[in-house]
């Protein structure tokens, strides 16, 4: 494979296209990718559900892959982080025995919540095929020159977030799937927790959306609302989401508790790869945002006399 192949020239050819066209081409290519876990759900018999789960998650992302290679953009794969859970979660609660109960109808609910929302926010920002994450555009523009976009596209645009959020789901698994503990104060956390979680990203996101889109707000820094207190709310509500279902996931069967390597590696992934990223491309573009940096913590917020 190559950038600069016939391929990627079609490719190219497909992004100029509109922005429904470039929905349909998600669609198409995430129905496919759902065919083909199906299939392999359905063909794989023997080794552990999670495993099966695994290897279908692993090949939807091959096929969601494969499309992004052929249309040229790498963020058809964005939305694969929040609609993939839903489906597992759902199809991991329909294979459950016996009646659906109160704990599988709550982290269901709350996970397709999740979902929606973060994928409407997903769709209300996503130009079109012709829109790149300006990530990718980072990674492919400074990639060592022998290595293959596409290698880095695969390995670390797709299958990596794919493994994070996979590890982030083994908590969820006993909270749907272990019968035998009933509902408990743990559990309760467990709403407050995720709920809150989903609350403040949707807020986040909110604040963000009203503040760039006033002309009057043009190469300021948010500093209003939660904004005032954190500088990625969102990615805080983001980490604060998978504790919750890890809660849920203590819940109801407490030897799971090693599944905290799930948030965990959330905690991770942001704190170190994504917060970073963003406050260096923040003070490229605003160098007022070096002082911001000093004001305003990363994620969780600091006594109320740190902000203004």
């Amino acid at each position: 494979m190559s950038t600069g192949g016939g391929a990627y020239q079609v490719g190219r050819g497909l992004a100029a296209g509109s922005r429904p066209v470039g929905f349909a081409v998600v669609t198409v290519g995430y129905v496919a990718a759902g065919l083909a876990a199906w299939a392999v759900a359905a063909a794989v018999r023997g080794p552990h559900p999670l495993l099966v789960t695994f290897y279908a998650d692993l090949v939807a992302t091959v096929v969601v892959f494969a499309v992004s290679v052929a249309v040229a953009n790498a963020s058809v794969y964005d939305p694969y982080w929040s609609v993939a859970p839903p489906v597992i979660v759902a199809a991991w609660v329909l294979g459950a025995p016996g009646d659906v109960t109160g704990r599988q109808a709550a982290v269901l609910a709350l996970v397709v919540a999740w979902a929606v929302r973060l994928t409407a926010n997903w769709a209300s920002s996503w130009r079109g095929l012709s829109h790149e994450d300006w990530r990718y555009v980072r990674l492919r523009e400074q990639r060592p020159g022998r290595l293959p976009w596409w290698l880095i596209n695969l390995t670390g645009v797709q299958v990596m977030p794919t493994l994070v959020v996979f590890g982030g789901l083994l908590a969820v698994w006993p909270a749907v799937a272990v019968a035998g503990r009933p509902w408990g104060p743990l559990d309760v956390a467990a709403v407050v927790v995720t709920g809150a979680a989903v609350v403040i990203e949707a807020t986040a996101d909110r604040q963000l959306r009203r503040f760039t889109r006033d002309p009057a707000h043009r190469g300021r820094i948010i500093d209003r609302g939660l904004w005032r207190y954190s500088r990625h709310p969102n990615y805080l509500g983001e980490i604060t989401f998978w504790w919750g279902m890890w809660l849920f996931g203590v819940a109801a069967a407490p030897d799971w508790w090693w599944t905290v390597l799930g948030p965990v590696v959330m905690v991770l992934l942001f704190v170190f790869v994504s917060v970073p990223m963003m406050d260096q491309r923040s003070l490229a573009r605003r160098p007022a945002y070096a002082e911001h940096m000093r004001r305003v913590p990363a994620l969780l917020p600091w006594p109320a006399g740190r902000g203004r």
